[in-house]
């Protein structure tokens, strides 16, 4: 399982709902959060709750955030901060050969769901602010990186 963290300032996914709003949008906002960190999250073949678990422990406690000297010490619960978790299946690609990714490695769709559902639910009774991401939804991710910070955690 593979977790793609970027530290935030904000961040929110949108999510194309195929129907026009009011405004002519086809976009709808499905999450958000304020200063903390978005997690692209990729489930691979063979990842399992265990796995799940492990991830979760590390990224929550990754220590991203910056303390009153300018080091980063504090985790994600030390600084208060959201946690916007986004599934994202090409993060499992294998790029090992020729310039076309292999989705091989990936967890099939229903596998990855029930996974992904999973990480999500333990992290809500962790973390105060949790949102998401839809699995398998044609999604807009935007954010303003605060660093920028970026770390590629997998377990």
């Amino acid at each position: 399982m593979i977790a793609l963290l970027q530290r935030v300032a904000e961040a929110a996914v949108l999510v194309n709902k195929n129907i026009e709003t009011e405004n002519g949008d086809k976009d709808h906002e499905i999450g958000r959060i304020g200063p903390g960190t978005l997690a692209l999250v990729g489930v691979q073949r063979g990842d399992n709750e265990e796995t799940a678990d492990r991830l979760l422990k590390k990224v929550l406690a990754w220590r991203m955030f910056e303390d009153g000297s300018g080091k980063m010490n504090l985790n994600l619960s030390q600084v208060d901060g959201g946690l916007l978790l986004v599934p994202q299946f090409t993060l499992a690609a294998d790029t090992q050969s020729g310039n076309r990714p292999s989705f091989s490695t990936a967890a099939p769709p229903s596998e990855g769901k029930a996974i992904f559902d999973y990480f999500v639910e333990q992290a809500k009774m962790i973390q105060s602010t949790v949102e998401t991401g839809q699995f398998g939804a044609d999604m807009n991710v935007t954010l303003v990186n605060d660093g920028p910070v970026t770390f590629w955690l997998e377990v």
